[in-house]
């Protein structure tokens, strides 16, 4: 599971989209995607706690985390892209550590944070269950993993109310709202195809971690998860 050969185009979609990245992802969450942020990271990040936000863009949950513990807590930024590290000091007061690759070679030692975040991006993989090990193999014991990203439903006629957004109401935002660059976020529907449904997602975190939480909005199309080491 994972994108596998798809990486490479969608990697370069996410490059070409920087410029109006964060705003259309606003209006395509129907506003939604900061409070599902807050609702995955309350009470899973801690003050004092070390985090890698891994695929983190411009650093929106690593923000979102900072808000939230008020300042106390060590920030490491991981992304393929280093167009996307170079604009988070657009977002973030201090720039944090930085770092750039994928999630199925993470270049840090064993056990070295608290928590793991994943913002939007999970879905992305090249290979989805060695990202979860390298993920894991990163967090302490009793470390956890959140997960804040589109949930694919496990009932039938949820899901195909899902992809129907996704596959046709979202381009028509998106290009309302970014314009021509804005038909490049199409490329998402492709990764959503390639995303397990909630159930099997929860059932490959639990290859790996002890326990799982798995929250729903959105008739299950959105999701913020924690998994515990």
């Amino acid at each position: 599971m994972g994108l596998g050969s798809y990486w490479g185009e969608v990697i370069e979609v996410l490059r070409q989209i920087i410029p109006i990245y964060d705003k259309v992802n606003f209006y395509i969450s129907l506003g939604k995607a900061q409070n599902h942020r807050i609702r995955g990271i309350t009470n899973r990040v801690l003050p004092g706690n070390q985090i890698l936000d891994a695929g983190s863009g411009f650093g929106n949950m690593s923000k979102t985390a900072i808000k939230i513990c008020q300042g106390d807590i060590k920030v490491t930024l991981y992304d393929p892209l280093v167009p996307m590290l170079k604009n988070t000091s657009t977002f973030l007061e201090k720039v944090p550590d930085m770092s750039c690759g994928v999630f199925e070679h993470i270049p840090f030692r064993d056990g070295q944070f608290d928590a793991v975040l994943c913002g939007y991006c999970l879905r992305d993989a090249i290979n989805l269950r060695i990202a979860i090990s390298e993920i894991h193999r990163v967090l302490k014991d009793g470390g956890r993993f959140v997960i804040v990203d589109l949930g694919k439903p496990d009932e039938a006629i949820l899901r195909a109310g899902v992809s129907f957004y996704l596959k046709f109401v979202l381009p028509v935002i998106a290009f309302a709202v970014g314009g021509r660059l804005g038909l490049k976020f199409g490329t998402l529907y492709g990764t959503y195809k390639r995303w397990p449904q909630n159930k099997k997602l929860e059932g490959l975190l639990l290859e790996r971690f002890s326990r799982v939480e798995f929250e729903k909005d959105m008739m299950g199309g959105a999701i913020m998860v924690a998994a515990f080491k």
